[in-house]
């Protein structure tokens, strides 16, 4: 098995046998070589391992899985001519956007029997994509506060989370992405997280600004390892962070801020250029299988639209606020749009916000 670091590739083959090593998320291989294969391009650890070994051991196939932090590093990276990838997983704007850059293959996933049985249509969410021919709805969540709560015992809101620098001497982290950072400026004066208003943009950019000093980094990488250590108090993160929190729950924890927040919806897309479509197919469909979706949801600890996987998930779990919040909280998530044009004005922000 190759591995390079988590923002790099690990092969599953169709051989694959052992148990998990230290490393998470990685597991032991044999130098069997399958007859096919199969390479995601995904989110940091936003798939588990399990559901990959077993594809890769029913299919005979070898799939290999290389990562990513933001949708915008994805798709600069395709644009700059990357291939070999077969399958992406773009939150749903992102999925608009490359839809328009003609970067996608219609799958007609939404034809399969398990499609139409299982997947909640309030997840076909893309304007591009409507009836889910080309893509498949995979997972959502919400973007929140991931805390030390052996530095900061009470945390609510995002007003909370940016006095706690002043408070107890700490720093914070924020995301590197451009929307998610600039949502939570938008948020916090009444605005659109999808305005193309030019002055609005401007007030959350500058919400942001006077706060800069008290961010130690916009990063994706070590946010949760730095926050459970202590070396930051908090940190805007993705949902994904309940799999730490349920390491530790006396010490640490998560929140989606009582002024709102945004959510996140991946969905599970072949390129135009993906060399193995046929093997890709293949897994879309074993994904469409209740208790593989399950099996993903369950681990990553964030939501799925297959009804039928979360019938299948533990009460604890399927319960759980954080992760599956209740109608008035979901009423307070917001999902990103495509911009257009208006995408511009937020490049002009974010440059601003890193560099001045």
């Amino acid at each position: 098995m190759k591995i390079r670091s988590r923002r790099g590739k690990a092969r599953f083959t169709g051989a694959l046998v052992g148990t998990a090593v230290a490393v998470p998320f990685l597991f032991l291989a044999t130098s069997v070589q399958a007859e096919g294969e199969l390479n995601l391009y995904n989110w940091g650890d936003y798939i588990n391992p399990e559901v990959l070994q077993r594809f890769s051991e029913e299919h005979d196939v070898d799939v290999d899985l290389d990562t990513y932090g933001s949708n915008e590093e994805m798709l600069a990276k395709l644009q700059a001519g990357a291939t070999g990838y077969d399958i992406v997983f773009p939150s749903v704007h992102m999925h608009d956007v490359m839809h328009h850059e003609g970067l996608l293959w219609k799958s007609n996933i939404n034809e399969h029997p398990l499609f139409k049985e299982h997947i909640d249509p309030d997840f076909i969410r893309a304007q591009t994509d409507p009836e889910s021919e080309w893509c498949l709805p995979y997972a959502w969540g919400s973007v929140g506060i991931f805390y030390n709560k052996e530095i900061v015992p009470n945390l609510n809101s995002w007003e909370d989370f940016f006095a706690i620098p002043e408070e107890t001497g700490r720093k914070i982290i924020m995301l590197p992405d451009m929307r998610e950072v600039l949502s939570v400026g938008l948020i916090m004066n009444g605005h659109s997280v999808n305005t193309g208003d030019s002055d609005e943009i401007k007030q959350a950019t500058e919400f942001i600004l006077e706060r800069k000093d008290d961010i130690s980094a916009f990063q994706y990488d070590g946010s949760r390892s730095a926050v459970a250590a202590g070396d930051v108090a908090a940190a805007q993160w993705y949902v994904g962070a309940m799999m730490t929190v349920q390491e530790d729950p006396e010490k640490l924890g998560y929140i989606i801020p009582e002024e709102g927040a945004t959510m996140y919806q991946e969905d599970m897309c072949i390129l135009d250029s993906a060399p193995n479509k046929e093997n890709a197919k293949k897994f879309m469909e074993f994904f469409l299988q209740p208790e593989i979706a399950a099996l993903n949801a369950e681990q990553q600890m964030n939501g799925t639209p297959n009804m039928g996987a979360k019938e299948l998930l533990p009460v604890e779990l399927r319960n759980n606020p954080a992760v599956n919040p209740p109608p008035e909280v979901m009423k307070k998530l917001h999902i990103f749009e495509e911009l257009g044009r208006d995408l511009k004005k937020y490049d002009r922000a974010w440059t601003r916000i890193r560099t001045e």
